[in-house]
């Protein structure tokens, strides 16, 4: 499988990771070496130190490339600010844009992520946006110069999966740059299927933070991803609503 191409940096994986919800930090090492992601998102807001022994040290001794995110901003201010503390604390230009409507539903202000992504674009930030499941929002986000657009499965930790196939799929025809499914996974079947339906990566969070043996689920949303892009590759046959005999009735004694 070949990797990801972000802002022209090839990762090495197309599964991307959150680390929010993990019930101790030591569980984070054993699902690194499971999942083997290509990012890892930490939210600028709790990561905090820690220094060697926090969660930015750890990440940093397993060579994973971080993506910090605006997880919990309410307004385009809010996250522009966020992202800019990111960029003087870790060193990095690339942002995974989160603006909030509201703490009940969690789901994505579109007016205020637009106005986010445009000034950290302009301001020469690499800006990934979490956005709702809309092909012409994502169409506008590309237009900002956002480097992939990662539309919603179904909301943030819901573990629903993707409940509308057909508006994923008009996001990933809507744009040329890369669609990262983000939020809603609750397995590896929904990891798989959002990877058949076109999307360029999948991020997993409470997923694998909170399954019952996290290492384990990373292991298994590793190898969906990998499945799905292998079968989006190979082309699924067409639907039929009658039977088909598999073997052609040519030649066919009797």
């Amino acid at each position: 499988m070949t990797g990801l191409r972000v802002a022209g940096v090839e990762l090495t994986s197309r599964l991307l990771l959150g680390t929010g919800g993990l019930p101790r930090l030591s569980l984070l090492e054993p699902v690194l070496e499971a999942a083997r992601p290509g990012l890892v998102t930490v939210s600028m807001r709790r990561a905090g130190g820690g220094g060697q022994n926090g969660l930015l040290g750890l990440l940093g001794r397993h060579g994973v490339r971080v993506l910090p995110n605006t997880a919990g901003c309410r307004s385009a201010r809010e996250a522009v600010l966020t992202a800019r503390l990111a960029r003087e604390a870790l060193g990095t230009d690339w942002v995974k844009l989160e603006v909030i409507g509201d703490e009940e539903s969690l789901l994505p202000d579109a007016v205020e992520l637009l106005e986010a992504a445009e000034q950290l674009v302009s301001d020469g930030f690499a800006v990934l946006p979490y956005m709702g499941a809309d092909p012409v929002l994502a169409r506008r986000l590309a237009d900002l110069g956002c480097v992939a657009v990662m539309p919603l499965g179904s909301p943030i930790g819901s573990g629903l999966g993707v409940m509308d196939p057909f508006a994923v799929e008009s996001v990933v025809a809507a744009v040329q740059v890369p669609v990262v499914l983000d939020a809603g996974i609750g397995t590896a079947s929904d990891a798989a299927l959002a990877m058949e339906l076109g999307c360029a990566g999948v991020l997993a969070a409470s997923a694998v933070t909170r399954a019952a043996a996290p290492p384990v689920m990373a292991r298994a949303l590793r190898l969906a991803v990998e499945a799905g892009y292998a079968a989006r590759e190979a082309g699924r046959i067409p639907r039929r609503a009658t039977a088909r005999a598999s073997s052609p009735r040519d030649g066919r004694i009797g």
